[in-house]
């Protein structure tokens, strides 16, 4: 993992963190018990929620860095998983093609079990009981 790629983890969670802090620090728009009734509240400039206040435009700016932090990742994970695909991923295992095209036919033929000919029979599937 990269410099840069650690950076924006380190970044992405800090984010996710102030947002859940940011989220459970406000107050819901139905929060106060006039809110139902009105309250006068409709008469404003702004109508009855009022203008933006500061939590919600920090709480929008920091969604939008998310946003752009998990674009940044995925396309980090892109890079990666792109890079050489005959190296593959560190710690996953690589199977080439033509390798895995060759294995059943090679374990087809070299089975313990001997193969019947057209005339033979296995016998019966259950044993027999006098």
């Amino acid at each position: 993992m990269g410099f840069v790629e650690t950076l924006v983890v380190a970044v992405h969670v800090l984010l996710s963190i102030g947002l859940i802090a940011l989220i459970l620090i406000q107050h819901g728009k139905g929060a106060d018990a006039g809110a139902a009734f009105g309250s006068g509240a409709s008469q404003t400039v702004f109508g009855a929620s009022g203008s933006a206040s500061f939590l919600q435009r920090l709480t929008s700016w920091l969604a939008v860095l998310f946003f752009a932090t998990s674009i940044a990742l995925a396309v980090f994970a892109k890079q990666k998983a792109s890079i050489n695909p005959e190296e593959g991923i560190p710690g996953v295992p690589v199977v080439n093609e033509v390798d895995a095209a060759k294995a059943p036919a090679e374990e087809a033929g070299s089975s313990d079990v001997p193969a019947l000919d057209a005339g033979e029979s296995a016998g019966p599937a259950t044993p027999e009981l006098e």
